[in-house]
C-alpha cells in the first residue's frame, strides 16, 4: 500500500472565460479549480481491460465521473469483490469505492470529465490487497 497526499493548489491557473489547454493521451490531466474547494480534470486511461488495473485507489472523499467521449469503464471494489462499471455518456457517477479505469476501445480511447477536492489523500493498493484488508 502507499498514501500519496494532493495538496492546494492542485491544478494549474487557468485563464477565465477562454478556452483550456487539453493535452492528448494523458492519464489525468487537472484543468482548472477553485482553491480550498474543488478541481476539475480529464481522464483517459492507458488500461484497455480489467485485468490491465493492477492497482485501485481510493480518495478520502468523493470523486465524480462523466463520460465525455468513447468507451470506459471503472473497476471498482465493493464488498463482494470486483466490479466493473461501464460509464454512460452523460451520466455522471459517484465514487467512493476503490477504483482503476479502462478503455475497452484501447488506450486513452475514453475521456471522462472529474471533480473532486482540491486536496485529499488517496490509498493505492493491488485489488488483492484491498480484498486482504476487508477479511481482516
Amino acid at each position: 500500500m502507499r498514501t500519496v497526499k494532493t495538496s492546494h493548489p492542485s491544478f494549474p491557473k487557468a485563464g477565465a472565460n477562454a478556452l483550456l489547454s487539453v493535452e492528448p493521451l494523458l492519464r489525468w490531466q487537472a484543468l482548472c479549480g477553485d482553491q480550498g474547494h474543488w478541481r476539475v480534470g480529464l481522464y483517459s486511461p492507458p488500461e484497455a481491460t480489467a485485468e490491465d488495473c493492477h492497482e485501485l485507489e481510493r480518495h478520502d472523499c468523493p470523486e465524480l465521473f462523466v463520460l465525455l467521449s468513447g468507451r470506459m469503464s471503472l473497476l471498482l471494489f465493493e464488498a463482494g469483490g470486483l466490479r466493473e462499471l461501464a460509464l454512460e455518456p452523460g451520466r455522471p457517477a459517484l465514487i467512493t469505492a476503490p477504483h482503476n479505469g479502462f478503455c475497452p476501445g484501447g488506450p486513452h480511447t475514453g475521456v471522462a470529465l472529474v471533480v473532486e477536492r482540491d486536496a485529499f489523500s488517496t490509498e493505492y493498493r493491488t485489488p488483492e490487497e484491498w480484498a486482504r484488508e476487508r477479511r481482516d
